[in-house]
């Protein structure tokens, strides 16, 4: 199909081939080669479609009132901005463990809490922040999560073995508490006042 569209525009079809199928380089090297070797776009599919099951998994159970009555759990010990803090990383990292996917505990985390960020009066990007802190991070530490999985295979080293030198991993959720506790760069959304 591509050949089609292109015609005898030969600039045209070779990026397209190379956005779309795979491409390869022999440099001597076989290690090199398998590293600057790719599959394209068509080597994401499986990515891209679990991040749209993802987001239709998050919508669901947002739709379906599930999240709702998940988050009243953790709404009852919400008593201040630690706790708020702390209960979205709890359930960040609980995510991670149980779904075994990074994208839906990002989306689930989003979802589970953005109205009590908002009702509590707290801007977006704290919530941003403190998914990134203990979702995004923590997943390659996990070995049944995909990301952990990942890491393992292309490292070629098991999860726990290189579990012990992730410093920044293991401490970005324990730092995003104390961050919150000692209240540095966490804002406020403005009040509106009637006039």
């Amino acid at each position: 199909m591509l050949r089609e569209i292109a015609g005898e525009n030969n600039i045209f079809k070779g990026v397209m081939m190379t956005f779309y199928g795979s491409t390869g380089l022999d440099t001597g090297n076989s290690m090199l080669t398998d590293l600057v070797s790719t599959r394209g776009m068509a080597g994401m599919m499986n990515t891209v479609w679990l991040i749209l099951c993802a987001m239709c998994f998050g919508g669901a159970m947002t739709a379906s009132g599930m999240l709702g009555s998940i988050t009243s759990v953790f709404v009852r010990f919400m008593k201040g901005r630690v706790s708020v803090v702390a209960s979205t990383v709890c359930s960040g990292l609980f995510l991670n463990l149980t779904t075994a996917d990074q994208y839906i505990s990002i989306i689930l985390t989003g979802n589970m809490f953005r109205n009590i960020y908002e009702k509590k009066g707290y801007e977006n990007r704290l919530l941003s922040r403190t998914t990134e802190d203990a979702v995004t991070v923590t997943s390659p530490l996990i070995p049944w999560n995909t990301c952990g999985m990942t890491q393992a295979t292309i490292l070629n080293v098991s999860t726990l073995t290189y579990l012990p030198y992730c410093f920044f991993n293991i401490i970005s959720p324990l730092m995003s508490i104390l961050v919150a506790a000692i209240g540095y760069k966490i804002v406020k959304r403005p009040v509106n006042n009637p006039e």
